[in-house]
């Protein structure tokens, strides 16, 4: 029931930190992937490896920007003429705002309005331009599963005392764009869900916690203090709550959140 044999998975923002978790769990389900990023972004030490290790054959790569329709209609096209029409969709691509020494911070006052907008644009008009062009192939078949990538901040605040260890005036502020898209992607979900539930496509969103890694000890600690299970998740904590929502093991399930977060929320 966890298999995916035969079927092809798209994967957006592959690239990036949870791109290759997510490639790599699918492949390890038996499907092919369409690896799906923006022309010249960065590659992560993941991304090199799975590219690398993995059998060429049942991978596709396509330059993709989700917030240009022609370009996902481009890419969709290719991955359709190379393997077929997908019948799994990992909506991941996303940008955050992170702390970054480099950058110019704001208060809440003086936060640049196209800073959120540009959050806005990729996390959440990206993932809906990417559900109506690759979702109605799914529903015109009668078969798929949509996997939004969420987060536990569609669900409750950031704490910015995690932040307050960071040096600098103004203080660190974690900006509201981040978690407003993804409650916007939360929502999207069920709308999705409920429209084309008839027609044999599922739409979930999976939100992970704080997954470990190149953090500073001191959000590190922060962080884990507020977790009941003690500690970040690792990528491997990930990987079976996806093939879940992608396979036919979660064939009556549609229109949920479902989170990986240690416990974070319950909070």
């Amino acid at each position: 029931m966890f298999r995916l044999d035969g079927d092809i998975a798209v994967v957006t923002g592959a690239k990036g930190r949870l791109g290759p978790v997510w490639v790599e769990a699918l492949l390890e389900a038996g499907a092919r992937v369409a690896l799906l990023d923006l022309a010249g972004a960065p590659a992560s030490p993941g991304f090199d490896e799975i590219t690398r290790s993995s059998d060429a054959n049942r991978l596709v790569s396509c330059d993709c920007d989700i917030t240009d329709r022609q370009s996902i209609e481009t890419a969709r096209d290719h991955i359709v003429s190379v393997f077929g029409p997908p019948a799994v969709l990992i909506n991941n691509a996303a940008v955050d705002q992170p702390p970054d020494p480099e950058a110019p911070r704001h208060t809440i006052e003086t936060l640049p309005i196209g800073a959120f907008r540009r959050v806005i644009e990729v996390n959440l008009m990206g993932t809906f331009q990417m559900t109506q062009l690759f979702g109605s192939l799914m529903a015109d078949r009668g078969h798929g599963s949509i996997i939004n990538i969420g987060s536990i901040y569609a669900s409750v605040s950031p704490d910015q005392r995690y932040y307050r260890y960071l040096p600098g005036e103004p203080p660190f502020l974690k900006p509201p764009a981040y978690g407003a898209s993804k409650a916007g992607v939360a929502n999207l979900t069920k709308y999705f869900s409920t429209l084309w539930a008839s027609r044999g496509v599922r739409v979930n969103t999976f939100s992970p916690g704080g997954v470990l890694g190149s953090q500073d000890a001191g959000f590190r600690r922060a962080y884990c203090e507020r977790v009941p299970m003690g500690r970040m998740a690792l990528a491997d904590d990930l990987k079976g709550p996806l093939v879940f929502l992608a396979s036919p093991a979660s064939s009556y399930v549609t229109g949920i959140e479902l989170r990986a977060d240690g416990g974070y929320t319950v909070w």
